[in-house]
């Protein structure tokens, strides 16, 4: 991750640590240990896919464009699932599996999210951008995304994502 993307992700973490007047820490790893490095990278690649597959979707069909700003909550609805599932710490007492968490793989998840916002920043810094609306609108999505997940890998509860979020609004 570059430093750029390591101060975003830090930033973030710290200002929902400031904001809710906590401290935060990682969710625990499943019973069955970490994950081998070719299974970590097989789900970060299929998270990024639907990353990549769902912000195409939206860029076709432009469904949950507002003047406010993009739904970022509809436009990923796929990969948030994604990111729920591989935080599952419980599972129906009939499932033929454990729930095993996966919290490592959100971690990377969240530093590709924080270097694609960093990435798009840069973008829009670029004076020759055609698509500067495209580029805005990405990184807008990206970066409410990435605190999306940090609120669902923190287990944060709906009342502590209502104070950040209004505090997040408060200071744009």
């Amino acid at each position: 991750m570059t430093d750029r993307a390591g101060t975003l992700l830090r930033g973030r973490r710290e200002r929902l640590e400031r904001v809710l007047d906590r401290k935060l820490g990682p969710p625990m790893i499943g019973p069955t240990g970490p994950l081998s490095s070719p299974n970590r990278a097989y789900l970060l690649d299929e998270a990024k896919d639907l990353y990549w597959n769902e912000l195409e979707w939206e860029h076709i069909t432009d469904e949950e464009a507002l003047e406010e700003g993009p739904l970022t909550e509809l436009i990923f609805p796929g990969f948030l699932a994604f990111v729920r599932g591989l935080l599952l710490r419980e599972v129906m007492p009939d499932s033929k599996a454990p729930a095993s968490p996966r919290p490592q793989v959100v971690e990377d998840l969240m530093a590709f999210l924080a270097e694609r916002a960093v990435e798009l920043e840069e973008g829009l810094n670029d004076p020759d951008a055609d698509a500067v609306q495209r580029l805005r609108t990405e990184r807008d999505a990206t970066s409410h995304l990435l605190d999306l997940v940090l609120y669902v890998f923190h287990q944060l509860s709906p009342e502590d994502i209502e104070r950040v979020e209004a505090e997040r609004h408060a200071s744009a």
